[in-house]
């Protein structure tokens, strides 16, 4: 408990001195300026998103290869946190795009893809409440994240497969690379936000185990209620009277 305090806390340091930093100690962007700085949250969501979308994804093939049931518990909380990072970067995207662009949307293929992505996600989670049988639900909705999972690759390079509306990278040496106090402050605020994905991670996870737990506990019950009473317990045996 106390590790997990400790935990916590240490992350709660980090966001905190990730959004001092982007806000206060990385420079001025020479073309947006101010609004350039939710670059800093922006980008980290999304790549907090994809892992835990890739996490989904090897958990989806996990299932169908050992059918252990915790495989199927981390595929649906790494989904749904995944689907909250893609929300949120939506969301981010377009507060960022309307000062630049002058528009909140355009469908071009890194919005048109991501949106696709966010809706084959929500339908993975709409699919596991709509299947009560446990193992129909693990191995149907394990086969819908695999092929969900297959947009991910689409969002990641349209920006290099099609003209968007979107920059070109700015990481890792592409043609508008950042300077280096930009990408220190960047990898502060990416792990910082990942650390804080991982711990929500955790606790879904842990909250799936107890709940399929709990629905194991009510099918067993609900078993047992409909199991015939055994002969001679409140029936089948004569009364001395009826001898």
């Amino acid at each position: 408990m106390k590790s997990r305090v400790a935990i916590t806390l240490f992350i709660a340091a980090m966001i905190f001195t990730g959004g001092y930093a982007a806000l206060f100690v990385a420079p001025d962007e020479a073309t947006m300026h101010q609004i350039q700085r939710i670059f800093y949250f922006h980008v980290p969501v999304w790549t907090a998103m994809t892992t835990a979308l890739s996490i989904a994804f090897a958990s989806c093939i996990g299932w169908l290869v050992t059918r252990k049931t915790w495989f199927d518990s981390l595929a649906a909380a790494s989904s749904e946190v995944g689907v909250m990072c893609c929300t949120a970067g939506l969301i981010t995207g377009m507060l960022w795009g309307k000062p630049v662009w002058g528009i909140w949307w355009t469908w071009d293929a890194r919005l048109t893809s991501t949106f696709v992505l966010w809706l084959l996600y929500v339908s993975y989670l709409l699919l596991r409440e709509l299947l009560d049988d446990p193992y129909k639900r693990a191995t149907l909705s394990a086969v819908f994240g695999i092929f969900a999972f297959l947009d991910l690759p689409i969002v990641l390079f349209s920006t290099t497969l099609w003209r968007t509306q979107h920059p070109q990278p700015v990481l890792f040496g592409g043609p508008n690379s950042i300077n280096r106090t930009m990408l220190d402050v960047f990898f502060l605020c990416m792990i910082a936000i990942v650390a804080v994905m991982i711990l929500i991670l955790i606790d879904r996870f842990r909250l799936e185990q107890l709940r399929l737990e709990a629905e194991e506990l009510r099918v067993e019950i609900e078993s047992r209620v409909a199991e015939p009473a055994p002969m001679g317990v409140g029936q089948g045996i004569p009364l001395k009277g009826q001898l």
